[in-house]
């Protein structure tokens, strides 16, 4: 098979905070060439590059607010985080795990500092993705999926020192524990310096990737650093990456939805008369109550 080939490597944008405690460097869509029709159907990658918080009596987040229409994914690398939301969904996130909220039809969720790791602070890193939901499940009930680090498929590679962690989609004939609505494969890339892995994903499917740690080589030529983002492009279907030093890579890839994106704040809908509506759905209260 033809290797993928490479559109462009990013690094990271300026940060910006997002509520009162995180603080975001946002790949989609702010970054020119990562809008969200050409990441189809990735609507919004933020990074909280690794950070130090200092402790606090009183965890800092995000407050109650709304979401419609496609799916938020949260990635732990560092830290712990809280969630709740209307649906009547809690958890609790750590070093590893991944929370999947499905907003769908509407739903209200906060997002905070988990608040015995907030009383002690301590480095901080994490990753959210915006999945857009295919217009015939943009109505469906909200649902959570909390996805625990123990519980994921794993394919050791050389001397069991190096693994590729499955979160959904598959890699050599192992599948990952979440459930989607459309082909989406989602993982991270585990190696030990010197150690390879090699990847493989069909050309029409938008394929990225973020470095989490460490430093990497594609395809043992092109260099790619920490907290940078690297875009294939829509030709070839595999690569191979393999860590200059101890690196966490993640790997993101999924099938386009080639659906219209009606898109403002925290709704994403197929045309302006739903976004309308579900701004309106939202004044009438019909997402559930959650406090702050």
């Amino acid at each position: 098979m033809k290797l993928k080939r490479i559109e462009a490597i990013f690094t990271p944008p300026a940060s910006h905070m997002v509520g009162d405690g995180f603080k975001v460097h946002q790949f989609i869509p702010s970054v020119k060439g990562l809008d969200m029709k050409r990441m189809d159907p990735f609507l919004m990658l933020d990074y909280n590059a690794k950070q130090h918080v200092e402790a606090s009596s009183k965890p800092k987040g995000v407050g109650v607010h709304p979401h419609r229409g496609f799916e938020t994914v949260t990635l732990a690398y560092k830290g712990r985080i809280a969630h709740h939301d209307s649906a009547g969904n809690a958890g609790v996130i750590g070093e590893g795990d991944v929370q999947w909220m499905t907003a769908a039809s509407g739903v209200l969720h906060k997002e905070y500092y988990e608040e015995e790791w907030a009383r002690k602070g301590g480095d901080f890193q994490m990753v959210q993705l915006w999945v857009n939901l295919p217009r015939k499940y943009k109505e469906e009930r909200p649902r959570y999926q909390a996805l625990a680090s123990n519980d994921f498929e794993r394919v050791y590679l050389s001397g069991n020192n190096s693994y590729i962690e499955i979160i959904a989609g598959e890699y050599a004939g192992k599948k990952g524990k979440a459930m989607t609505f459309s082909p989406i494969h989602l993982m991270n890339a585990r190696l030990t310096q010197g150690d390879k892995a090699e990847f493989s994903f069909p050309k029409d499917y938008t394929t990225f990737l973020l470095v989490i740690e460490g430093n990497i080589y594609i395809n043992e030529s092109v260099d790619v650093k920490a907290d940078h983002l690297l875009l294939f492009a829509y030709e070839g279907e595999t690569f191979s990456i393999t860590a200059s030093k101890n690196s966490v890579v993640l790997i993101v890839s999924g099938e386009p939805l080639k659906e219209s994106i009606a898109a403002y704040g925290p709704f994403v809908m197929n045309t302006q008369k739903e976004l309308v509506q579900a701004f309106e759905d939202f004044n009438k209260g019909k997402y559930g109550i959650l406090n702050d």
